[in-house]
């Protein structure tokens, strides 16, 4: 499944990225609302887990009023909890300048279960 988000999004600290569009439909292992950041993964195999790759990319920058500037964290997480080898941080040079962060994650989830 590919979901995008091409506006604008000002997104609150710990809040998700909504997703928009739906660009490639996924199956039944993979379940997105459109118009939510949340993505549920369903280990619905034969074999003991279903591995999924997570890509995540975005060009982020701060608000024009933002003084002074400091750096942009996201990160993706599993049930509300970030990742930490997925952090990325960004310091732009000046407010609305944006600049590229991406991280990919391999995730597993157990036959029947669902994260």
């Amino acid at each position: 499944m590919e979901i995008t988000a091409v506006a604008l999004q000002t997104v609150a600290s710990g809040a998700p990225v909504v997703y928009t569009d739906t660009v490639i439909a996924g199956n039944c292992s993979v379940m997105h609302r459109e118009g939510s950041g949340l993505v549920t993964l369903r280990g619905m195999t034969t074999q003991c887990r279903a591995r999924f790759k997570v890509t995540f990319g975005a060009n982020v920058g701060l608000p024009a009023e933002t003084t002074p500037v400091v750096p942009v964290s996201l990160a993706i997480a599993i049930s509300g909890e970030p990742v930490a080898e997925t952090i990325m941080i960004s310091t732009p040079a000046a407010a609305e300048e944006l600049n590229n962060v991406s991280r990919t994650l391999f995730l597993d989830v157990p036959n029947g279960c669902c994260t």
